[in-house]
């Protein structure tokens, strides 16, 4: 299991090749790379994601300890970025590893909704006309009923 929150950009196919490469024994590899977007008007400069070291790593590590008890996973990647980041970069990325690819998808998914409403990390999006911190949405609350 590895789990990363950095700076530094990832090199998306080098992530997924060393994921993909290090067990064998797993039938199906599941990933996810979620990517800034820009807003409906088209004027986000950046988005500054904030979070607090030591406190973000292990929600993050006992979320995916949760998906890796819940569904039979080999393995279990999570990169997730803070700091500054334009539209179009690269944010955060997701890979499950398992003998079969209902339970990689599945747990890929229920990650991936962790990660968007329940992940220790703050947003503001930054325009030319000011900034503004990113409330949470009743959709993304609402995908993390089904689990």
């Amino acid at each position: 299991m590895k789990i990363a929150v950095q700076e530094e950009a990832f090199d998306l196919g080098a992530e997924a090749n060393a994921f993909a490469e290090a067990d064998t024994a797993n039938g199906a590899i599941v990933t996810f790379t979620g990517v800034v977007r820009d807003l409906a008007q088209g004027d986000l400069d950046v988005i500054e994601i904030e979070h607090y070291p030591g406190m973000t790593e292990k929600a993050l590590t006992k979320i995916a300890t949760e998906a890796k008890e819940r569904w039979s996973l080999g393995d279990v990647l999570v990169i997730h970025r803070h700091g500054r980041l334009a539209p179009g970069d690269r944010i955060m990325m997701v890979a499950t590893a398992a003998p079969h690819r209902k339970d990689a998808f599945e747990a890929a998914e229920y990650l991936m909704d962790y990660l968007k409403s329940r992940a220790p990390f703050w947003k503001k999006e930054i325009t030319g006309l000011g900034a503004d911190w990113v409330a949470a949405k009743d959709a993304d609350e609402d995908a993390l009923k089904r689990w």
